[in-house]
């Protein structure tokens, strides 16, 4: 039995054909090992009793393309990547002003009582859940809802009277 080293090397001719039969134009390194790791499957499970290893080889390496091509293709078509370019034009929905000092927008809601403007720092500066507030000053959930529940009336009323865009 000769060595896979000298196998690879003989059927590598092969690998290349099926792979340009294919039309294989991208990632043709990645196509190839997975030719040779198919080779080297096919000579490790060849039974010479069945046939010769070559025409195995050959069916089982163009098998395994045409397989990781058909799911690669699968792939593509499930999933939908931008170019970087297409996020920088898209237009920001949110009908706030950006700011980027939190300090900023705290002072803006003035209008906020004092466990309002807990709620609205947590929840939108710190990422906080309501119960994660209401562990952390030590209130029950039921009083962060009401804390949150006035602060959104109340900044309701903040964006009808366009305060909120004000210096």
């Amino acid at each position: 039995m000769e060595s896979f080293e000298q196998l690879a090397a003989q059927y590598e001719p092969m690998i290349h054909k099926i792979m340009h039969s294919l039309n294989i134009y991208k990632n043709k390194e990645e196509y190839y090992q997975l030719g040779l790791i198919t080779l080297w499957e096919a000579w490790k499970n060849h039974d010479a009793k069945k046939g010769t290893l070559l025409s195995y080889a050959y069916s089982m390496i163009k098998g395994k393309i045409m397989h990781e091509l058909t799911r690669q293709n699968k792939q593509s078509q499930q999933y939908f990547y931008p170019k970087d370019e297409f996020w920088e034009v898209i237009e920001d929905p949110s009908p706030f002003p950006a700011i980027d000092d939190n300090a900023q927008l705290l002072k803006r809601c003035g209008l906020l009582s004092a466990n309002q403007m807990k709620w609205l720092q947590y929840t939108l500066c710190d990422q906080m859940s309501v119960k994660e507030i209401a562990d952390k000053e030590q209130v029950t959930p039921s009083a962060v809802k009401n804390w949150r529940h006035g602060a959104r009336e109340k900044l309701k009323i903040i964006m009808e009277n366009n305060r909120f865009f004000e210096d």
